[in-house]
């Protein structure tokens, strides 16, 4: 099986010298990526598309390779083909009739053909041929070139026939790493969710700044989105998740910051944390998920007065959207169930918040905080890779029970998104299997569907999530889960 790449409108538009280096590397990450499905896989950069060449024994996880080619920034269309050596027409019909014979059947169809090279014949008279052929020898409705049923589409390069068996939309934008390094300030809810899947859209190697403002639990949801959203988006780079702990510095704006000003005040004490923490990791920006006028610390005038204290560029790649626009884009890219159940730790609720601070009212409000327990905030931050985030769930003396093989009268339990467990069902012969997806985790713990003196083990793909639920799920007493990690 082959699958033929086509690149992002915006990198053919690029000078040469500029698409080759994007070119290669939206090759190298994707390399990447299928390695870890299977190191047989091979990318192969072409004129104006990638060939994707699969070997025969991992095409049954032709699902999971789709999923990556769909998810990858930098590719406009995916097109699963069945590949052939040019001999005839009379052939390229054969093999025409066998793959789309039950397709066409009582469907209008029309056939269309992209050419390139040295032929005896051209695109239009392989039309002709082919769609002739098929309207002949299937139990087809007819041709319709305006508003067919079904495209049969055929690709001709040099003397390789390429049959599209299925034609994918790709997530478009720029290969990762092609773009500088930002800092998205990441709450877990839609919109900062939401603006960094666009800021790794857009090629730009996001990493994740989270302000604790509501103990281990946040901190845990939070990760959870990261997690996915580098997993699904970007996982062909290592970026840093970022924790600071926000509590006592939400303490302080509450008992020294006027009421109407401690929303615009705690925007900037973040914007002040995420400048220097940006200019660490040498990285050229912040990206928020505000959009004007969600909330009152969004007016254009409060996020004047908010910008001004950032010594680093602020992206707000939502700045302009409806929130009901960002809600059905995080159902789109799967964040709207993680988000959903993340509550609002909104520990600064001002009564009648200002949504026309003044600049000079803000920093004589700002003169009563003591600056020192920002400063404590800063140096009790925890930087971790994102693919070891577990490492900070792992209080002593939290110990982990973790197999390979299920142990006799034990249930697993996947508790990945719906849509991962769809793309890879999971399988154990003899083995009871439950589907509790992470969102609904706490509450079957807390509610009557777990059962005490069952031993359980929770599994995810990469077994990160999986400890990352059991080391909370032991922290809180259950001591009867462990992590099933599949050899």
């Amino acid at each position: 099986m082959k699958y033929l790449l086509k690149y992002s409108p915006e990198i053919t538009i690029k000078s040469r010298p500029v698409r080759a280096r994007f070119v290669k590397q939206l090759s190298r990450n994707l390399t990447t990526l299928l390695k870890k499905i299977d190191e047989g896989i091979k990318v192969i950069s072409k004129r104006d598309y990638l060939e994707v060449n699969i070997p025969i024994e991992a095409e049954e996880s032709r699902r999971l390779i789709e999923s990556v080619l769909t998810s990858t920034p930098g590719v406009a269309t995916i097109a699963s083909t069945n590949h052939m050596l040019l001999e005839n027409l009379e052939d390229v019909l054969t093999h025409a009739l066998s793959m789309f014979t039950e397709r066409l059947n009582g469907k209008t169809f029309a056939v269309r053909c992209k050419r390139a090279g040295k032929h005896t014949f051209t695109s239009v008279e392989v039309e002709k041929f082919i769609g002739a052929g098929l309207n002949v020898q299937t139990q087809a409705l007819g041709v319709n070139l305006s508003k067919p049923d079904i495209t049969v589409r055929l690709e001709i390069r040099e003397q390789d026939v390429f049959i599209v068996d299925e034609l994918m939309k790709g997530l478009g934008g720029f290969p990762l790493g092609t773009q500088d390094g930002v800092l998205s300030l990441i709450s877990g809810g839609f919109d900062s969710a939401v603006s960094s899947y666009l800021s790794n859209k857009r090629g730009l190697l996001t990493h994740y700044c989270f302000f604790n403002l509501g103990g281990h639990e946040h901190e845990i949801a939070v990760k959870e989105v990261a997690l996915y959203l580098w997993m699904r988006y970007g996982s062909s780079h290592r970026v840093k998740f970022i924790s600071v702990p926000f509590e006592a510095v939400v303490g302080e704006i509450i008992s020294k910051v006027d009421n109407s000003q401690m929303g615009v005040v705690l925007k900037r004490m973040m914007l002040r944390v995420g400048s220097r923490l940006a200019a660490d990791f040498n990285l050229d920006a912040l990206v928020t998920g505000e959009a004007v006028a969600q909330v009152s610390s969004q007016t254009l005038t409060n996020l004047a007065v908010i910008d001004d204290i950032s010594e680093t560029l602020v992206l707000r790649p939502l700045i302009m959207s409806e929130k009901q626009d960002i809600i059905d884009l995080a159902k789109k890219i799967g964040t709207e169930k993680f988000s959903a159940v993340i509550p609002e730790y909104c520990g600064v609720i001002s009564v009648k918040p200002t949504t026309k601070a003044r600049l000079h009212r803000i920093e004589r409000e700002e003169d009563r905080f003591d600056f020192s327990i920002l400063e404590a905030a800063i140096e009790a931050t925890k930087y971790s890779n994102i693919d070891q985030l577990i490492d900070e769930e792992k209080k002593a003396p939290i110990e982990l029970r973790e197999v390979d093989s299920v142990p006799e009268q034990t249930i697993v339990i996947d508790i990945r998104h719906p849509s991962e467990e769809e793309l890879s069902p999971l399988k154990t012969p003899g083995d009871e299997i439950k589907k509790i997806p992470f969102f609904k985790l706490n509450t079957a713990f807390e509610g009557d569907e777990i059962l005490k003196d069952t031993q359980y083990f929770l599994y995810c793909d990469k077994g990160i999530m999986s400890r990352l639920h059991a080391s909370y799920l032991v922290d809180k007493g259950y001591s009867n889960v462990g992590v099933y990690r599949p050899s």
